[in-house]
């Protein structure tokens, strides 16, 4: 069998390959890594393609399509959010990606991105929280501690120095497993019995659960002044965790307005409510936290040029590790109009 040319050939991120990745970098310096492409992509906001992520809704879940575009690269992610999906086994959420060149139009990487997906969400997270949680934050609650829950508090302890957390899930075993998962990574745990226990004295609550349905996961009463509140769980319609009159109490920062506008906790609110561009807050051209006592929401439901960040991340590091395989996806006949005749040669061609 003719070996494919190397114009044929795409590197490859399998899952096993991203593991390793991950591990040889080590996963603080990834994320933290990681979210410095993503603060670079964000600053440069306005050469940006984009487009609320094009979304297929069906009655278990829903499918999305996800690209941009910085008139140099392309890329897009297919990803899915199915909550059923843990009760039979699965993960809520798989998800691979593409980077381009838009100049051929040829693909560059082609890498799974169930993995890379929590990485670059928790490093938004944290990049985040960076601009709008009280300075010298060091506590923080998680609710809801299923897949994505360490991630994230990882990414705070290496972005802002969280080191005390406090998980709270409707399933103890999940805290459990989240408690486990992170024994020995330099914090202090504690596992409580309600979301009410959880967010006592803490300085920023992450909300982070998968049931899709217009849930109220904290209510107003839980939420004292000051504290930054990182909703990342709501990521599609009719799908929230905050009560509405939080939102009303809270300065509200979005990727992507006419996105968050559909998926976010902002659905709860009118169209035209003051929202503030996360982009505009990392140049300057809008304040982050102003005041010791200000309540700040991100309501983060994840944008294309997020993952365009991370594929983007992947693929500078592949020429140190090594960490890739080749795949021979396009074609590529010797004469490149003769398509026809490269599919006539492979039949004269032995089998392997």
């Amino acid at each position: 069998m003719t070996q494919p040319s190397r114009l044929a050939i795409v590197p490859f991120i399998s899952v096993d390959r991203m593991m390793k990745l991950v591990l040889a970098i080590g996963i603080e310096r990834f994320l933290t890594e990681l979210a410095g492409y993503i603060e670079e992509d964000f600053r440069r906001w306005e050469l940006f393609d984009k487009t609320p992520r094009i979304a297929s809704h069906s009655h278990d879940g829903v499918i999305e399509l996800m690209p941009t575009s910085d008139g140099r690269l392309y890329g897009f992610k297919y990803v899915n959010g199915h909550p059923k999906n843990m009760r039979e086994g699965r993960q809520t959420v798989t998800a691979f990606g593409v980077l381009a060149d838009v100049g051929s139009g040829y693909p560059m990487l082609l890498s799974e991105m169930t993995i890379l997906t929590a990485l670059r969400t928790a490093a938004t997270s944290a990049l985040a929280a960076k601009y709008l949680a009280p300075k010298g934050s060091r506590a923080m609650a998680i609710i809801g501690n299923g897949a994505q829950s360490e991630f994230q508090a990882i990414a705070f302890k290496a972005l802002i120095g969280i080191d005390r957390l406090r998980l709270y899930d409707i399933d103890r075993s999940a805290s459990e497993k989240c408690a486990r998962n992170l024994f020995g990574k330099g914090f202090d745990i504690t596992i409580c019995t309600t979301g009410q226990d959880a967010v006592e004295g803490v300085d920023i609550i992450t909300t982070v659960t998968a049931d899709k349905q217009c849930a109220t996961i904290l209510t107003d009463n839980m939420v004292g002044s000051g504290v930054h509140i990182n909703a990342v769980g709501g990521d599609c319609l009719g799908k929230t965790e905050l009560h509405r009159d939080i939102l009303l109490r809270s300065d509200i920062f979005v990727e992507f307005p006419p996105q968050t506008r559909i998926e976010g906790e902002i659905q709860q609110l009118d169209a035209d409510h003051t929202v503030t561009e996360l982009w505009q807050v990392m140049t300057g051209q809008a304040q982050g936290r102003k005041t010791p006592e200000q309540i700040t929401l991100f309501d983060s439901v994840g944008f294309a040029t997020e993952d365009f960040s991370a594929l983007r991340y992947v693929r500078d590091q592949l020429k140190a590790t090594g960490l890739y395989e080749e795949l021979d996806l396009l074609a590529d006949p010797d004469e490149p109009r003769d398509l026809f005749g490269m599919l006539l040669r492979a039949a004269l061609q032995p089998a392997a």
